[in-house]
């Protein structure tokens, strides 16, 4: 990379430092817990809006997997979403007043929260869709993963979103409160992925799945990106820039390789695709708040109003994290 492309970097870093620090006035906090956070502790960001049916078992997943403290924004719920978060021991919570489409789509009040609160801690990103598996995740815990990153010296880790379905249209599978979303949406694409390399940010761009193959199978370069990185050893220094897809600097992106061979990765098991998904598809296109206009529920309510499903004749019914691995969507790298 050359000094232009560098400084480039470099400012657009400074202007979303500044940006989150602008955009953190739009935060009321409503329990703030951030005291009892300590000294090595696993954090979890999230902003979200009208999930409280998702919340019981996000949280049991999450608890399980070994987070210690879980940070919430609140962008104006109304079905209690916020009065269960205030209740939860281990979660401080935020209300967000502003647009958010204006805030990034969360990013900016994120940013923030994390600058202040994340410095020298391991911190995950995550949607209340979101669940994430890594290399060993049935026997060892989250921490185990953060120590050995740390003791090879590595910041970040990725993890590709696997969009996960049931075998049928999605209104035929009720989903209740406190169940496990897998137990329903079972099954994934395995093998239609397509992978660019962004010259500029180093990062490696993701599309396909079932969203590509159904949603935009007129246009897959508009189905939604897979790539994250969501956990990362955080300083205040560091932005998201589109979501949890790029961040900076720069080599926070290199994810995929290094000098010792392939690195570790894991995957976010994304439980969107549950009978839920037309109210919110319907709420969501009401509020507008969401990239390109909220193209992609436009796309959503589209094919759940013809009743189209997403299960096919190649769709994998998932297993663990082992058989992830084997499909080479995930890796273990050099972590034994």
């Amino acid at each position: 990379m050359g000094l232009a492309e560098s400084y480039r970097l470099r400012l657009i870093r400074k202007r979303l430092r500044l940006r989150a620090l602008r955009k953190s006035r739009e935060l009321r906090p409503i329990q703030n817990r951030t005291k009892s956070i300590t000294p090595g502790a696993q954090l979890l960001f999230c902003t979200l809006r009208d999930e409280l049916v998702r919340l019981p078992y996000f949280f049991e997943y999450y608890r399980k997997l070994g987070i210690d403290h879980f940070l919430m924004v609140d962008n104006g719920s109304q079905d209690g979403t916020r009065e269960f978060l205030a209740d939860q021991p281990d979660t401080s919570v935020w209300l967000a007043k502003g647009l958010y489409r204006k805030s990034r789509f969360g990013v900016d009040w994120l940013n923030f929260l994390q600058s202040k609160y994340a410095h020298g801690h391991w911190s995950l990103v995550v949607d209340p869709d979101e669940f994430l598996v890594f290399p060993y995740c049935d026997s060892r815990p989250l921490c185990a993963l953060t120590d050995w990153l740390d003791t090879g010296e590595i910041r970040s880790f990725s993890a590709m979103l696997l969009d996960m379905y049931p075998k049928g249209a999605l209104e035929k599978f009720h989903y209740r409160s406190g169940q496990n979303p897998f137990e329903i949406a079972k099954w994934f694409d395995s093998g239609n992925y397509t992978i660019e390399k962004n010259p500029l940010y180093g990062n490696l761009w993701i599309q396909g799945g079932p969203r590509a193959r159904i949603h935009f199978a007129d246009a897959p370069r508009q189905a939604p990106a897979l790539n994250k990185v969501p956990l990362v050893k955080w300083n205040k220094s560091y932005v998201y820039v589109s979501s949890t897809h790029l961040i900076l600097p720069r080599g926070l992106n290199r994810v995929y390789e290094s000098a010792g061979g392939e690195k570790p990765s894991g995957m976010l098991l994304h439980a969107k695709f549950l009978n839920t998904l037309s109210d919110k598809a319907n709420e969501e296109l009401r509020r507008n708040q969401h990239y390109a206009d909220g193209r992609e529920y436009q796309r959503y309510n589209k094919k759940l109003n013809s009743k189209e499903h997403l299960w096919c004749p190649w769709s994998e019914e998932y297993i663990n994290w082992r058989q992830l691995e084997v499909l080479g969507l995930m890796s273990k790298g050099s972590w034994a």
